[in-house]
């Protein structure tokens, strides 16, 4: 799989293709994204890129953050080099707002390299991972599309609740994962397969064809797809 971009939900929107169809899109800012650490099998057990997206102010970052992209002097690294121990090479930027890793091979990557959208050149459709908008404490219709109780006759008050959740004597408990009221929302999202509609290098912009998890200004994920085409139709000619 193809490494991916960290951006931003900007807003929803719809575009006219060549053929005058209208097409309903979602604008993404998609990086630069920097390149802050490579995780390798013999350090970490594992392959990876990790990117860094949105500068944050030194003085909302703490110590830990600053020394995470740049080289801080500190009693440990002086302890570190003077045991000639070899140190983690630092992108040199200032701190991120949000950092994600890519299980992805890592040759040809370097820390302290920018990606941008020039990434996505020739991707037909992508993956996006967002968080979902919370919607609090929510009913069971709100939260699992139930249908409700019947409006008539001998069902009083009770038109919206979820009913009877009780067993019999055997196994005479509720299931664990019984789906009733509950907190809504909030929660990882991946929505697959969107189709890229646009990109817009010099603002950094993806248009993808749908929605996208998450409200305007929410963090992403964007990565290529490896959804494979479905099987064609036994009519198609």
């Amino acid at each position: 799989m193809a490494i991916g971009l960290l951006g931003r939900k900007v807003a929803m929107t719809q575009i006219y293709d060549a053929a005058g169809d209208v097409i309903p899109v979602t604008i993404i800012q998609a990086g630069p994204c920097r390149v802050l650490q490579l995780r390798s099998t013999e350090r970490d057990g594992y392959e990876a890129v990790q990117l860094g997206y949105l500068d944050k102010p030194r003085r909302l970052a703490s110590r830990s953050q600053r020394g995470h992209v740049a080289k801080l002097d500190s009693k440990r690294q002086r302890r570190q080099a003077a045991a000639g121990v070899a140190l983690v090479p630092k992108a040199d930027c200032e701190p991120q707002r949000l950092i994600r890793e890519f299980r992805v091979p890592i040759e040809g990557f370097q820390v302290g390299q920018v990606l941008d959208v020039g990434l996505f050149e020739g991707v037909a459709a992508v993956d996006v991972i967002g968080t979902s908008k919370g919607r609090g404490f929510a009913g069971a219709m709100k939260r699992h599309n139930f249908r409700g109780q019947r409006a008539s006759h001998g069902v009083k008050k009770v038109h919206r609740h979820v009913g009877s959740i009780g067993m019999n004597t055997f196994p005479h408990h509720v299931f664990k994962g019984k789906r009733m009221a509950g907190h809504m929302g909030h929660a990882r999202v991946t929505v697959r397969n969107l189709k890229l509609v646009r990109i817009d290098k010099e603002n950094h912009l993806l248009l993808v064809n749908g929605a996208v998890p998450g409200p305007n200004g929410g963090y992403v994920m964007i990565r290529p797809t490896n959804k494979l085409p479905g099987p064609a139709p036994a009519n198609a000619t």
